[in-house]
């Protein structure tokens, strides 16, 4: 079964001594790594910024989602940003899928999902101002999945750590929702959390 196709999956950032550049492994519930997300295109200038300031909102950022055997299948690429970010989701060949787009700064994230004309393709919605639980939802507002830390029937030592988010998402979901969902988590991590001032 393909990235794309699985419905639960967790993410989990790669630890760094010193984190320069972004990477994220994707597990299956029974611990089997399916895939990878890193960042790419990282230049010397960037990495020393990160190294010795907190300017890193304010750069642009790629990410490529691979599958074990290393196929690409998603790339993620958030422009820089002041204060909301927007993250735009191409397929592996570069085709426009849509954007993920933070709606709000201040109270319950909110994050609207696009496609590449800026029609409605569904909702990212936090559950309350602070926990990191957040809704996947389709067009007309019903839950098709959600992004959270909740652990129940993984029981996985691995799937212990803050910096690990449970992906879940309705089988029926399928297209540019399914592939915005699939991204969901890496999008969210480094619109909020990598960036001073978000969630942690």
């Amino acid at each position: 079964m393909s990235l794309l196709e699985t419905d639960r999956f967790v993410v989990n950032q790669k630890a760094k001594l010193i984190e320069l550049s972004n990477e994220y492994r994707i597990f299956d519930v029974d611990g089997n790594q399916i895939g990878t997300i890193r960042q790419e295109g990282q230049t010397a200038v960037k990495k020393l910024a990160r190294f010795v300031s907190s300017l890193d909102q304010f750069m642009t950022h790629h990410y490529a989602v691979y599958e074990a055997d290393g196929t690409k299948v998603l790339e993620l690429t958030r422009p820089r940003k002041i204060m909301k970010s927007r993250i735009e989701v191409k397929d592996g060949q570069g085709m426009p899928v849509g954007w993920i787009v933070q709606e709000n700064v201040v109270g319950k994230k909110r994050f609207a999902l696009q496609g590449p004309a800026g029609e409605p393709l569904g909702a990212i919605n936090a559950e309350n101002w602070r926990a990191w639980d957040f809704q996947i939802l389709d067009p007309q507002g019903e839950q098709v999945g959600s992004v959270n830390k909740k652990w129940a029937g993984l029981g996985k030592e691995m799937f212990t750590s803050a910096d690990n988010y449970v992906v879940e998402i309705d089988g029926s979901v399928t297209g540019p929702l399914r592939q915005m969902a699939v991204a969901s988590a890496a999008s969210l991590d480094t619109a909020l959390k990598q960036d001073a001032g978000g969630l942690n």
